[in-house]
């Protein structure tokens, strides 16, 4: 198991997804954490692109999740973000996944974020 990772923070993404109607109806911004588990050294090597997993590459697989069919929970569009690049990145070991609310809509809360974080890897092993 490699300890090398690719990763994307702080991807910001206005969509639909929420249990009350009005998050699928208005919308609101949704914040995106992506670690990628992989071996690194091939590329480092290499410098070689094809040797890596391309952070532009993943973002768009990410936002075409995020900005996709609205979902009522953001625990889905987790799995589907962790499945998609699964999937498209055959060296990708693992994949840890956050989506956060910076606007989560709960009476009398004062809060910068409500989100979820999931782990999952090739194997279907958890952490």
């Amino acid at each position: 198991m490699t300890r090398d990772e690719v990763f994307l923070e702080g991807l910001r993404f206005y969509a639909f997804h929420g249990v009350n109607p009005e998050e699928q109806a208005l919308g609101q911004r949704f914040v995106v954490d992506v670690r990628i588990e992989t071996d690194l050294r091939p590329a480092g090597q290499s410098d070689d692109l094809e040797r890596t997993i391309s952070y532009s590459a993943a973002y768009k697989r990410i936002r075409a999740v995020v900005e996709g069919a609205p979902r009522r929970l953001i625990e889905t569009v987790a799995e589907e973000i962790a499945a998609t690049l699964l999937a498209d990145f055959p060296s990708a070991e693992a994949v840890t996944v956050a989506v956060r609310k910076p606007e989560a809509p709960m009476k009398g809360s004062i809060l910068d974020a409500a989100g979820i974080q999931i782990y999952r890897s090739r194997g279907g092993d958890r952490r």
